[in-house]
């Protein structure tokens, strides 16, 4: 399993640091490919549930979202809010009432919103001021904190975090990923960001909550579904949406925070 794990992320590392440099139109595709493969992900986490929304609406709608990042002065956005939901009630109402067609209804709007829009903020981050440099906080802050959590939780983990979401998650690996966040943000965003110590103490700390909500977050759904990873996808590490659960949280919270700390 590890040495899967490994040459997954010898793989997909390379590639995740070339868009991420080049930023753009590079960053833009990636990105969508990502939001179809986790907003499919999602459609098939909930189809034990009974949950069948039309994937070809679904699916488009994720790179319609990621389309609107890069040209937001055609304001799809809002189409998209207007549209999504109408159009598939519109198909349920074709459907003549089939069981499941509320759930299907609910997980068809829900799934774009929560994975590609969410997955949108990559690209405006990356556009914004300094906007490379913030993703590479967001991105490698989460898996510092992660790796933190992971190593600290499996040595000295003993009280559980939400064992009814997920078991093996404990309060001593939320601080060894706090203690992994605070080592690489505070002095990344003091040294190559320019803010103040305390800020990026602050910084740290929201990182950590959010990422840790995100995982939880998408636990839920997998507990819901009765399955351990969203897919078999990447080798040793499951899922598109397992690799960017807290991302899907991480990177919108800290466009915010750009915009905050840029504003001050």
């Amino acid at each position: 399993m590890l040495s899967k794990r490994v040459l997954s992320a010898c793989v997909l590392l390379p590639l995740v640091v070339l868009v991420v440099w080049l930023g753009g139109y590079a960053l833009a595709v990636g990105i969508a490919l990502v939001a179809v493969l986790a907003s499919n992900e999602v459609l098939a986490l909930m189809q034990p549930l009974g949950a069948a929304p039309a994937r070809g609406v679904v699916l488009p709608t994720a790179v319609l979202l990621i389309a609107d990042a890069v040209w937001p002065q055609l304001a799809m956005l809002q189409w998209v809010v207007l549209g999504l939901p109408l159009v598939l009630l519109a198909i349920e109402v074709g459907s003549h009432n089939r069981t499941g067609s509320a759930l299907s209804w609910a997980v068809g709007v829900a799934a774009p919103l929560y994975v590609a829009y969410a997955l949108s903020f990559f690209v405006r981050l990356r556009a914004g001021e300094q906007g490379l440099w913030w993703l590479v906080l967001s991105l490698v802050g989460t898996w510092v904190s992660d790796s933190g959590a992971y190593f600290v939780g499996v040595r000295w983990g003993r009280r559980r975090l939400s064992e009814s979401i997920s078991p093996k998650k404990s309060w001593e690996g939320v601080w060894g990923g706090i203690l992994g966040a605070l080592v690489f943000v505070v002095p990344f965003a003091v040294l190559v960001l320019g803010v103040a110590w305390w800020v990026a103490v602050l910084l740290a700390l929201v990182l950590v909550t959010v990422a840790t909500i995100g995982d939880l977050g998408e636990s839920v759904l997998k507990r819901q579904a009765g399955v351990k990873d969203s897919s078999q996808l990447i080798p040793g590490h499951g899922g598109m949406l397992d690799r960017v659960d807290s991302l899907l949280f991480v990177v919108p919270v800290m466009y915010i925070a750009s915009l905050v700390i840029s504003g001050l």
